[in-house]
Parts: structure tokens; sequence; C-alpha cells
């Protein structure tokens, strides 16, 4: 006797599921340290300025293996691509400024162009996967991240630029995240057959 599954879009609903809350916590948590460090590009804001996008790539990964064997994976090794840069973006423009203020530029249009760039893909993986349902919320997400990368761009050219908007940022798409978790269809019964 075998278990087997009504559909491989099941058995990936709940790791991808379970993948959505860790997003969540992680964007949360994270959002939270990011405010309480204050408007100051410190060693650990540069620490955690770095952490967010290589997070992003290990999620990329999990929900790349989760993926494979129902539904295409292109646009997650984009957003892995994307992040990498971004990560390594982050890095550099944490040292790159010679005083706070043009390090903490840097980083916004570091940020920005990740936003953007991630956003459009994030709109393409939730509609390629509109079938699963659920997928509104990061629909919506990929909207707002375009937006939101523009408009930490713009911030990074005023005079006095912060990144408090960040935490912001991503506290907002750990809800998303959290949403399409609650969102996404629940596995259905297996059948037992006789094999």
């Amino acid at each position: 006797m075998t278990l087997t599954a009504t559909s491989d879009q099941a058995t990936s609903a709940p790791t991808l599921r379970r993948l959505y809350i860790v997003r969540f916590v992680f964007a949360a948590l994270w959002a939270a340290l990011l405010a309480s460090l204050g408007p100051d590009l410190k060693p650990a804001t540069k620490i955690l300025l770095f952490l967010y996008p290589a997070f992003d790539v290990a999620a990329a990964i999990v929900d790349a293996k989760t993926s494979r064997t129902t539904r295409s994976t292109k646009a997650l090794y984009a957003n892995m691509a994307i992040s990498t840069a971004a990560a390594i973006g982050l890095a550099i423009a944490g040292t790159a400024g010679t005083s706070g203020t043009s390090g903490t530029a840097n980083a916004l249009r570091v940020w920005g162009a990740w936003a953007i760039a991630a956003g459009l893909v994030q709109l393409a993986v939730a509609l390629l996967r509109r079938s699963m349902g659920g997928q509104w919320p990061m629909i919506l997400s990929g909207g707002i991240s375009v937006l939101a990368g523009a408009s930490f761009l713009a911030d990074s050219a005023k005079t006095d630029p912060s990144l408090k908007v960040l935490a912001g940022y991503a506290a907002l798409g750990g809800i998303f995240f959290l949403v399409s978790a609650l969102r996404l269809p629940r596995a259905p019964r297996r059948s037992m057959t006789m094999r």
C-alpha cells in the first residue's frame, strides 16, 4: 500500500505555506531590529542590510526546490541572481561612503534598485502561480515593491536620507507573505491506493 497525493500542487502548497510564514517572521524581526538601531549606518545596520537579501536568496532556493516538479523556476532563479547582486551591492555600499550620509544614500540606491527588480520578478512568479490560488497578496506586494524602490531611489537624493523607511517596507512585505500563507489552499486528503 502507498499513499499518493491527488496533485503535485497539493504537496508543494504546505511547504510554500511554511516558507511564507518563516519569511513573515524574519521580515518582522528584521524590521524591528533595523528600527531599533537608529538612523546612523552602524556596523550592525550594515550586517542587517546584507542579511535581508541574503535571506531572500536562501528562501528562493527552498522555493525552487519545492517548485521544481510543479512549475517553472526561471523567475525564482532570476530572483536569486538579483538578490545576490543586492547583497553584494549593499556590502559594498556600506563601505563606499566616507560619511554616514553618503553610505546611507548608497544603501538606499542599491535597495531601491533591488526592490524594483525583485518586485517585477515577484509579480511574474505570482502571476505564474495564479492557478494555485492565494497569490493576489504577492501580486500586490510585487507592485508595491516596484513603487517603493522608486521612492527609495528618490530618498537617496535627499540631504539627510534615512534607512528607517526600509523597516516599514520589510514589515509590509512580511505581512504580504503571511496573508499569502493563509490564503494558500490546504492540502487535500491523501488517497490510499493498492499497488
